[in-house]
């Protein structure tokens, strides 16, 4: 960004660095219906599949559910809106830096998956994989507990973190880079987000990016249905 100065003082020239993009959506409200319904459906399903075993969570309480590929018109919706996002968000890493892919990129689902937490379930920091180098990852929400959607918002005044206030609970945050508690006195921007659960709302970022769950406490269950997916080169046909 540019700034115009005053007569014979020469203009100035300040430079952004981002580290990262982060895609926010609100999904249609069809769509959350129909993952709710599939996913009543699945928790009582006595062949549903635990993915306990690979995914980085402590979910005591509730379970973690491998949403296999289905024809079912309550996920297939979802799956496509989930590629076009990606589409969306690849390409708005190319035009805001500049960078040119060698090949065009084909986005497919890698893995589905629900994340049913209930009280004192957490997960704790880590990041995803995909069998792509260039990997997406995605979260939403189709239920949040009203004791979380009450907290104020990570970034305003009426939120913080002393004297036990709560406000992060049930919370997803977000690590890129080294956090300290005098980084704006330094003028550091910040490198850490905490983020709000809100029920409809779509977040997509780079699997490498490290994140974390916080514990909430009460009645209510947090329902997260979580993806990854491939960025595949597409090879042009000679």
């Amino acid at each position: 960004m540019a700034y115009a100065r005053a007569e014979g003082q020469g203009e100035v020239d300040i430079y952004t660095m981002p580290a990262l993009f982060m895609l926010k959506a609100e999904i249609p409200e069809k769509l959350v219906d129909g993952l709710n319904d599939y996913l009543d459906e699945l928790r009582e399903d006595e062949d549903r599949e635990s993915l306990a075993k690979t995914l980085v969570g402590q979910i005591h309480q509730g379970e973690q559910l491998n949403i296999p590929p289905t024809d079912d018109e309550r996920i297939q919706p979802y799956v496509a809106y989930l590629c076009d996002l990606g589409a969306t968000y690849i390409n708005h890493f190319s035009q805001s830096t500049g960078i040119m892919f060698k090949t065009n990129k084909q986005i497919a689902l890698d893995e589905l998956w629900s994340v049913h937490s209930f009280e004192g379930d957490y997960n704790p920091i880590h990041d995803h994989g995909t069998k792509t180098i260039m990997g997406i990852s995605t979260t939403t929400w189709t239920k949040v507990p009203q004791q979380v959607l009450d907290q104020p918002t990570s970034g305003t005044p009426e939120y913080s973190l002393y004297n036990a206030s709560g406000h992060s609970d049930g919370c997803l945050a977000f690590s890129y880079g080294r956090n300290s508690l005098i980084d704006t006195d330094r003028l550091f921007p910040p490198q850490s987000a905490v983020v709000k659960p809100e029920v409809g709302v779509q977040y997509m970022f780079p699997s490498g990016l490290q994140h974390m769950v916080y514990p909430f406490f009460g009645e209510g269950e947090r329902r997260t249905v979580a993806a990854n997916l491939n960025c595949w080169d597409v090879q042009e046909q000679q």
